[in-house]
């Protein structure tokens, strides 16, 4: 019974997505098409964020994962690739994974940024292979205050990361547990 429930799952969860039209039948990522996206993506969070650009412009380096995709039954995972721009000019690029377990079901993409907002978050990143999030590194979560911009505590934060789906952003996505790590050329 549970494995009917798993294949029956696995088959409804290509119709469980909130990916941009084009987006889900897109080509295998090559590095101009990350950066074409991530370009993007930037885009996107500075009309869903006020105050978002102006945060990215005073940061010494930004992540960008224009397309994480995951799918659910039971158990979750989610994976993309992404670019790390330091002081807008593009220094690598990255993989994101997570995985998750519980009661859950479908499907969806997401694009998730993070903002080094100090030097010394940036240097620990760079000098590492990659980190987790919530085991390596603490990550807060991109918040717009009651002004409408971002608040404070984003701002003050080493590390922010906002989460956008079709719909903006995505307020109150915990990702720790994600690991990020560079792809080697």
């Amino acid at each position: 019974m549970l494995a009917t429930a798993i294949a029956v799952g696995s088959l409804t969860l290509g119709a469980c997505t909130t990916t941009h039209e084009g987006v889900a039948h897109a080509p295998a990522s090559d590095n101009t098409t990350i950066d074409q996206r991530a370009d993007a993506t930037l885009s996107r969070l500075y009309q869903a964020v006020p105050g978002s650009q102006e945060l990215v412009q005073r940061a010494p380096g930004v992540l960008i994962f224009p397309t994480v995709v995951g799918g659910s039954f039971v158990v979750g995972a989610e994976h993309g690739r992404g670019v790390l721009r330091v002081r807008g000019r593009n220094q690598g690029y990255y993989s994101t994974t997570g995985a998750s377990i519980g009661w859950q079901a479908g499907g969806q993409s997401k694009a998730v940024v993070y903002v080094f907002n100090t030097r010394d978050a940036l240097e620990k990143f760079l000098a590492s292979d990659g980190f987790s999030v919530g085991a390596d590194a603490s990550v807060t979560a991109g918040r717009v205050g009651a002004s409408g911009n971002i608040d404070t505590t984003t701002a003050n934060a080493p590390v922010t990361s906002f989460v956008l789906t079709n719909v903006g952003l995505e307020a109150g996505v915990s990702l720790e547990g994600t690991k990020i790590t560079p792809i080697k050329p």
